[in-house]
């Protein structure tokens, strides 16, 4: 009785031997072509996204309580604190999601709620500066600490996106890989805008 043993690659059918070939021919040609890279850049911008996802849930957090807090000494600048509880509903109603980085329209809405939300936190913290007691209140200031840190974290996260982006667009629209973009489907992604960029340098200022 003979052992068994698996065919070499001389015995082997010339259709599955040319099967072999293609796939390290298609693999080499991917590799050339940058597909291996669209996928990690891909996921460094998900990463990116992620992050300024969750800073920018993290302020939202804080200002249920913010508002909360200003409306026990302030109770009349009630144009101000509703326009930033308003503010904030529309921030939060955006569903925001990785796909939202294939969808410029959406993304745009979602930058714009977010900077509006931003007005409305500038104009309650300044308003603030006219009530003494609230200054001292110890809840206000350890909310504004917080809200501090969390603006700075906000700008790095940005920063951290939009060096992202810009990689993956290099690539998106550069000769030969932008071919690879359009045959597996790695559109550009959109960035913050020109005008955005002016906001993150100036986050809501926090005075002590």
């Amino acid at each position: 009785m003979r052992a068994s043993s698996s065919p070499s690659l001389s015995t082997r059918s010339p259709l599955s031997v040319l099967r072999w070939l293609v796939l390290a021919v298609l693999a080499s040609l991917l590799s050339a072509c940058g597909y291996n890279d669209f996928q990690a850049k891909d996921e460094a911008v998900k990463a990116a996204w992620g992050e300024v996802i969750n800073q920018y849930q993290r302020r939202a957090d804080l200002i249920p309580n913010l508002v909360n807090t200003v409306k026990g000494y302030a109770s009349h600048e009630r144009e101000t604190l509703e326009a930033v509880t308003r503010a904030r509903a529309a921030a939060t109603s955006i569903q925001v999601s990785p796909e939202t980085l294939n969808d410029p329209e959406a993304f745009k809405r979602f930058q714009q709620a977010q900077g509006e939300l931003s007005g409305a936190l500038s104009r309650l913290l300044a308003v603030s500066e006219n009530y003494p007691q609230l200054k001292a209140d110890a809840s206000f200031r350890d909310l504004q600490s917080q809200l501090e840190g969390t603006e700075n974290r906000i700008t790095v996260a940005r920063q951290r996106y939009i060096a992202a982006v810009q990689q993956y667009n290099v690539l998106a629209r550069s000769f030969p890989t932008n071919l690879t973009a359009m045959i597996f489907k790695y559109p550009v992604k959109p960035s913050f805008t020109v005008e955005n960029e002016k906001a993150i340098s100036t986050p809501p200022a926090v005075k002590f």
